[in-house]
């Protein structure tokens, strides 16, 4: 698993309405007092590669001696995290992200992170809307226990850790149980397919709220052609009507850098589905649930253009151009029955899409 960034800030994200954490051992202490484990400065960090489930993981201190440290996973930045501000995101797509998470309703969030590395955009989240609940997923085992030692993450049940194939944890969680969920998986510099097509993006809705949204990081380079596919996967999987702008289950906007758009160079796209508030659900009723993003709120693009890096938000037709003839990604046929008697196999609950052994009530929470 790793990710590409577009670049790197040095300003804060203009996302971000929380002042900056003190540093010192209050500024570690959670609600109940129970100090968070992590490293205080990067000098309490191993400066050699650690060996991991899915191969290695490295970490590598910003040159100015401040309390940054970017965490290689496998050789690609994966994540970016201030020691003593959680408030600070420097990949560009969390910044995008962030400014969508800033135009839903205040108050606490239940999200689920697909690709967990360093847990920075779970901090992040954490540090903006205290006593949110939030769920992250890895495929590597040994990253998961190595971030809880060197990062000052939440703790549970405010920030649960899980390992495990991202498709797989996803159908674990009940209907309507998250407000956000938020794709962040990548093979080397790709997303691997069993996260990318219109069952997934289905599934995620399922999980969904009313009003809830998809985040998706996309890293593609010219002609674009893996996002574009990505576009008409979600529209496929949201427009259930046949209707030709918005369809009965939500909205999807593309955030990218102008010069992404016009094929300039690789790099990250945040792909944005919104689950209708007016979606009937299967799960239960909350009145706590986001009331729905409008992508097309002038609001929002400002917001985007006012980053560290101008972002571009297309919505409406525009995504539909965008898209172009590009076909929705579709999970491969399932193999046919042999004519033999039936077996069962021991892959077959852990298989992507398929769900898991064991249940899980809600997200952030796990059954005894």
């Amino acid at each position: 698993m790793g990710r590409k960034t577009t670049g790197r800030s040095s300003r804060r994200t203009s996302a971000s309405t929380s002042p900056p954490t003190e540093t010192g051992p209050s500024s570690r202490r959670g609600r109940a007092g129970a100090r968070h484990q992590g490293a205080e400065t990067t000098r309490d960090l191993p400066t050699e590669e650690v060996r991991t489930s899915t191969g290695t993981a490295r970490l590598v201190p910003d040159p100015d001696g401040s309390t940054g440290v970017t965490l290689l996973v496998n050789g690609v930045p994966s994540s970016h995290l201030d020691l003593a501000d959680p408030g600070l995101l420097t990949f560009e797509y969390m910044q995008q992200m962030a400014a969508v998470l800033a135009a839903l309703p205040s108050g606490p969030l239940r999200v689920v992170h697909l690709g967990a590395a360093g847990c920075a955009f779970a901090r992040y989240v954490e540090h903006e809307r205290p006593d949110s609940r939030q769920v992250a997923v890895d495929l590597d085992a040994d990253l998961v226990t190595r971030v809880r030692e060197w990062f000052a993450l939440p703790r549970a049940p405010r920030l649960r850790l899980r390992a495990g194939d991202a498709r797989a944890e996803l159908a674990t969680l009940p209907d309507a149980s998250a407000d956000v969920v938020v794709r962040d998986v990548f093979a080397g510099d790709t997303t691997p397919e069993h996260v990318t097509t219109t069952g997934f993006v289905r599934e995620v809705l399922r999980v969904l709220r009313p009003g809830g949204v998809y985040l998706a990081n996309c890293a593609d380079r010219p002609p674009l052609a893996l996002v574009r596919a990505e576009v008409a996967t979600a529209v496929s999987a949201l427009v259930t009507d046949g209707a030709t702008d918005r369809g009965v289950w939500g909205d999807v906007g593309l955030i990218a850098e102008p010069g992404q758009l016009k094929g300039r160079r690789y790099g990250n796209l945040v792909l944005v589905a919104v689950r209708s508030a007016a979606a009937t659900s299967t799960g239960p009723s909350d009145d706590s649930a986001p009331t729905g993003l409008d992508l097309r709120d002038a609001t929002l693009a400002r917001a985007l253009r006012s980053l560290p890096v101008p972002a571009t938000l297309l919505t409406g037709e525009e995504v539909r151009r965008f898209a172009g003839t590009a076909a929705p990604l579709e999970d491969p046929p399932e193999p046919v029955p042999s004519a033999g008697p039936a077996s069962s196999s021991p892959d077959d609950a852990t298989r992507p899409g398929a769900p898991a052994a064991d249940g899980r009530d809600a997200v952030g929470q796990e059954k005894d």
